[in-house]
């Protein structure tokens, strides 16, 4: 398949007045950058927004917490109702991916058998995959480009997240999946999608396996627990998909010397990964590692230049 661009991550918070605290969180945090605000106001009240949300980048990566309002605060509201469901300790919306052409992209998918879901109106827009076809991973492909995306814009530089930053964020390292099996993660991510399959490994000092794939400019790594009393299999039990993501840092001493004189507490180590506690860090998990695992790529966008997908023939 053509190479997909990670246009963004999305997590839902159930109450919009907790939203603020979580964006200034990151912004602190992280430095993250502030591309754009969606705010219901009395000036925005004719488009019927039913979400509030800030769209932030760390380095190429940008993040959105989403949180129902205006009349995705009612009970009923399809996407107030879909924010409420999702969100939760360490529970994931799901990852949205650019492309250069919507039509050719929606061809391919239904040709290889997703089904795919249109939002009315959002139709030459984006079409959505849900998380039932792939592994709990609720999929959004986009043409275009997000509200004053800074990422698209000659002069873009986000080296300065790993030079001037004392986290030292080189970039986005995987986006990690809770899987059933490395054959269920084979047939979805290798097969279906034609991800190229990376590396296997055993995760150093977590009882998982984990398969990686290559997803355009990002890694999808699926993590499937050995251990059912672990985390991360309560992980998958309970609400399989999206289980974390990990950052790429220059060191991993001195971002974890960063984090503690902050006040954190730490799991992991920083010899393999280590990340705040889902508890201190609006409840999900975000990793930090020094290490590029052996047959991965390093981190890197293609935001800007997002391929075009082939041609799909229709069959005589």
């Amino acid at each position: 398949m053509a190479a997909l661009a990670l246009a963004h991550i999305s997590w839902a918070i159930a109450d919009n007045a907790d939203r603020p605290a979580c964006d200034d969180w990151f912004i602190d945090l992280f430095g993250a950058e502030t591309a754009f605000e969606m705010l219901v106001t009395p000036e925005t009240e004719k488009f019927r927004f039913d979400r509030e949300e800030r769209l932030m980048v760390i380095g190429d990566t940008m993040l959105i917490p989403i949180a129902p309002a205006g009349p995705g605060a009612q009970a009923g509201n399809p996407l107030g109702d879909m924010l409420r469901r999702s969100a939760g300790q360490n529970r994931w919306i799901g990852l949205s991916l650019r492309t250069a052409d919507l039509k050719a992209a929606a061809a391919w998918f239904t040709a290889r058998g997703f089904k795919l879901h249109y939002d009315p109106g959002m139709e030459e827009i984006y079409f959505l995959i849900p998380k039932w076809q792939v592994l709990g991973v609720r999929i959004e492909v986009m043409q275009g480009e997000l509200p004053n995306d800074p990422r698209v814009k000659p002069g873009w530089q986000p080296q300065r997240w790993a030079e001037d930053h004392p986290l030292g964020i080189e970039g986005l390292l995987s986006i990690d999946v809770s899987v059933p099996s490395l054959d269920a993660a084979r047939a979805c991510f290798g097969d279906a999608f034609e991800w190229p399959l990376l590396a296997e490994r055993d995760l150093p000092g977590e009882p998982a396996q984990g398969a990686a794939f290559l997803a355009g400019d990002l890694v999808v790594e699926a993590i499937c627990p050995t251990s059912d009393d672990s985390e991360l299999g309560a992980h998958l039990r309970d609400h399989p998909g999206m289980c974390g993501i990990t950052f790429k840092v220059r060191s991993a001493a001195a971002a974890a010397d960063y984090l503690k004189a902050r006040g954190y507490s730490l799991i992991g180590s920083t010899d393999t990964r280590f990340a705040i506690p889902p508890e201190q860090a609006q409840g999900r998990l975000i990793w930090f590692s020094e290490h590029l695992p052996e047959g991965w790529p390093a981190p890197h966008s293609r935001i800007a230049r997002p391929e075009a997908f082939p041609e799909v023939k229709e069959q005589a």
